[in-house]
């Protein structure tokens, strides 16, 4: 019985990780702009996403179930602790923290695909930036919402269980790496959801999070980033102003066994 259980609960995070793959393809392709040249014009205009109420459905239903089962008395909450109960019985010495790295390779992978000459929707400078909007996106929204919400760790090391950062983290990532490289081929996003959907099943297998928490983790962390997708083109012509030129440029470095990034100004 444990094990089918636990193969349940594998199966809803599956599920939850393939709704959103197919919520991600209602996309728009209007703001394509592959850009093949390896040398990065730090004030080329981005074009500004266009947002679309239907992008934040799939996140708003984790997050809104997350929040419906912290406030549940019934069968959701049941689910969360009979979830926890099967993982543990069937595995009550499971700790490996792969995921404490795992949150964070899809975002990795972007800059690995670029630097191998696979070229995402920005260049590298354009894709850190919004990668680190929407990274402070979610940091500050999971922040407060833990502080909030105050609830207990299953495994009672503090009231931060809610929601999953690891998780929102991942998800974060994932859909930074399928929002770069969704136009080229969106198979190498879903490889990130893929990850995320590992993470956050790891969170469960550590006994640091609820069910709950982790799909919860995954609509902030999705949302996040398509919150940075709109908002960091605004920022960067806010900041740089209207049409101005520089002779501004970035480029990767590798040179004597090390990477790094060379910044060039023409007078």
């Amino acid at each position: 019985m444990g094990i089918w259980k636990g193969k349940i609960t594998i199966s809803l995070l599956l599920v939850t990780m393939a709704t959103v793959c197919l919520a991600q393809q209602q996309d728009t392709t209007s703001n394509v702009r592959l850009n093949p040249i390896a040398v990065t014009n730090i004030t080329e205009e981005i074009k500004p996403e266009k947002f679309k109420v239907t992008h934040f459905i799939a996140p708003a239903v984790l997050i809104g179930y997350g929040f419906t089962t912290v406030y549940d008395h019934g069968a959701l909450k049941e689910l969360d602790l009979s979830t926890r109960a099967e993982l543990q019985e069937d595995h009550p010495r499971f700790a490996y923290h792969v995921d404490d790295y795992a949150q964070f390779a899809p975002a990795i992978a972007v800059y690995g695909l670029n630097l191998a000459g696979v070229k995402g929707r920005h260049n590298l400078f354009d894709a850190s930036m919004l990668y680190v909007t929407s990274a402070a996106i979610m940091g500050l929204s999971t922040h407060f919402v833990k502080r909030g919400v105050h609830r207990l760790r299953p495994d009672d090391s503090g009231y931060n269980s809610f929601p999953s950062g690891h998780t929102a983290s991942a998800f974060a990532a994932a859909e930074f790496l399928y929002q770069e490289f969704k136009y080229k081929s969106p198979w190498i996003g879903y490889a990130g959801y893929f990850v995320a959907t590992a993470t956050g099943t790891l969170r469960l297998y550590n006994n640091k999070h609820w069910f709950s928490d982790v799909a919860a983790g995954a609509g902030f962390g999705i949302a996040s980033t398509k919150l940075g997708y709109l908002v960091y083109p605004q920022i960067k012509r806010w900041i740089g102003g209207h049409g101005q030129k520089q002779n501004l440029s970035f480029t990767p470095a590798y040179e004597h066994h090390q990477l790094g990034y060379r910044l060039t100004y023409k007078l």
